[in-house]
């Protein structure tokens, strides 16, 4: 027994530990309830008397030993600590809170509004095809009005392209679902023109579309017209005749804005009359192409840019304020 407390002294002396783990393991094996000392201590009442004196010494010199040890390898550990420095190059505190964009502000009002009588959202992908782009919306390939729409290609043969408006989504949604219809479709479209105040290559569109039994030119003026008044506290809307390929017949909506400031003289150049959104009666040609009978069902359709709505509510000159980031600019909306 005497042998086997030497063997341990020299495993203890020689022991070294590279973790946490293995400090902790160390301790338990010897200075645990059911450790090495605690049992040599238990044997020591079966050892002979005149073995006693010297069974004592080594149990006392290994249990020196071990503490000895532990508390090496616990300074060891202390002192191979890193101490992280604290980053003098962070923001210091209190944080400033962040804002909505003001076009996903003006987005989800349009939303409420919408959603209040009836109209639910629908999504779907900015790459598209040609079919859901311009085909089925009455757009065949080499029609005049595709130049409308001056488009960034990414594929040809079979032509994939970024979306020109979110009518795709609306395509994408009558070839799943049969009548009634009535979503709107929100979301970032893509058109090859020149980045200015007044226009960019990226902006977004929020578009309508409902599908019934019946439905009439006088409903979708209606729509409109609740929609004006909810979201301009504007009620006096005009409808002037346009062209649209994938509606039949087709208007543009102004709304009277007024001309109580100069900065409404400016704006409706001197009008009062402000374009806010193109609409119409969907094309049969449209639903035959997503095989909903033209015969029995018809319906309306309307978009608008919604930046365009941003600069009207807020009084905002410059198209590319809303991509630049200008934390300035968006410090702004931090109240609303």
């Amino acid at each position: 027994m005497i042998e086997k407390i030497e063997e341990l002294l020299v495993e203890v002396n020689s022991f070294n530990a590279t973790s946490k783990e293995e400090i902790e393991n160390f301790r338990i094996k010897y200075n645990g309830k059911k450790g090495v000392l605690n049992d040599f201590f238990e044997k020591f009442k079966e050892v002979p008397n005149d073995q006693k004196k010297e069974f004592g010494q080594k149990i006392n010199s290994l249990k020196q030993a071990v503490a000895v040890k532990l508390e090496d390898l616990k300074n060891a550990s202390e002192s191979s600590i890193v101490v992280e420095k604290e980053d003098l190059t962070r923001p210091a505190f209190p944080l400033d809170l962040g804002s909505r964009h003001p076009i996903n502000l003006v987005k989800n009002r349009i939303i409420e509004i919408f959603k209040s009588i009836g109209f639910a959202v629908a999504d779907g992908p900015e790459i598209e095809d040609d079919w859901h782009n311009f085909t089925a919306l009455n757009l065949p390939e080499y029609h005049p009005a595709r130049d409308m729409q001056d488009t960034f290609f990414i594929e040809q043969n079979p032509d994939i392209l970024l979306r020109t408006h979110t009518s795709s989504v609306q395509i994408r949604y009558m070839e799943q679902n049969q009548p009634p219809i009535r979503i709107l479709s929100p979301g970032r479209v893509f058109r090859n023109e020149a980045v200015s105040s007044r226009s960019h290559c990226i902006f977004h569109q929020i578009e309508g579309l409902y599908i019934d039994e019946n439905v009439s030119f006088a409903d979708l003026k209606q729509t409109i017209q609740f929609f004006t008044t909810e979201l301009f506290g504007k009620s006096k809307i005009r409808m002037r005749p346009s062209y649209f390929p994938f509606t039949e017949p087709s208007a543009e909506i102004d709304v009277y804005w007024g001309l109580n400031s100069e900065t409404d003289y400016r704006i409706t150049k001197g009008t009062g009359w402000l374009e806010i959104m193109g609409c119409g009666m969907v094309d049969p040609a449209v639903l035959k192409n997503v095989n909903i009978d033209a015969e029995k069902y018809s319906g309306y359709a309307f978009g608008m840019g919604i930046e365009r709505i941003v600069m009207l509510l807020y009084q905002m000159s410059d198209i590319r304020m809303f991509f630049e980031n200008d934390i300035r600019t968006l410090e702004q909306f931090k109240t609303l």
